[in-house]
């Protein structure tokens, strides 16, 4: 069977440390067959949740664009990875608009009575990288996507994160092993 994988990507810089967190721990992922669906939140550029109140009444989200592929990929996916650097102690903006129109789900299970409002359940994890040693905007990152999986048949089963990147290489070691140990995490 294959597992079928989706990468939130929250990062702009294609061979930046987030990218090397998240090409190592593919390598690491104990499954054989997988398929890897890549969503680049810099490069699809999602607006943001307007607070328009449709999606209380009506399945998905009034604004047309790039998220309604995301929530189709979202459904099937097996393993979710949310791949992203801390920016101000929380996700890039490109990322927190994903993050932000997660408000569908909520309407669904509360205003539309959907239990679950996704059915198919989902690991996840985070992978997180930062310039500075800021473990509280690891904290807030994983608040917020517990919050937002609570409603979405999605456990968060852990976090890897590599810190203090503009001391270079500092901090590599420790992050390969993190996310090692993740990986092992993962159901096969």
């Amino acid at each position: 069977m294959v597992k079928k994988i989706l990468v939130l990507l929250g990062s702009p810089h294609k061979q930046g440390y987030t990218m090397r967190m998240l090409e190592y721990f593919l390598q690491c992922l104990p499954m054989e067959e997988r398929q890897v669906e890549v969503f680049d939140t810099y490069r699809e550029t999602p607006a943001p949740c307007s607070a328009c109140g449709w999606c209380a009444t009506h399945e998905g989200c009034a604004i047309r664009d790039s998220f309604s592929q995301l929530d189709h990929l979202l459904r099937e996916c097996d393993l979710l990875i949310v791949a992203s650097p801390i920016y101000n102690l929380s996700f890039p903006a490109p990322l927190k608009a994903v993050v932000d129109r997660f408000q569908q789900y909520f309407e669904a299970r509360f205003s539309r009575g959907l239990r679950p409002p996704i059915e198919k359940p989902r690991e996840a994890v985070l992978l997180v990288s930062a310039g500075a040693p800021c473990v509280e905007g690891v904290e807030i990152m994983e608040k917020q996507l517990r919050q937002s999986f609570s409603v979405m048949n999605t456990h968060l089963v852990g976090t890897a994160a590599w810190l203090s990147t503009d001391q270079r290489e500092n901090g590599w070691e420790k992050a390969k092993s993190a996310l090692e140990r993740l990986s092992l995490a993962i159901s096969a």
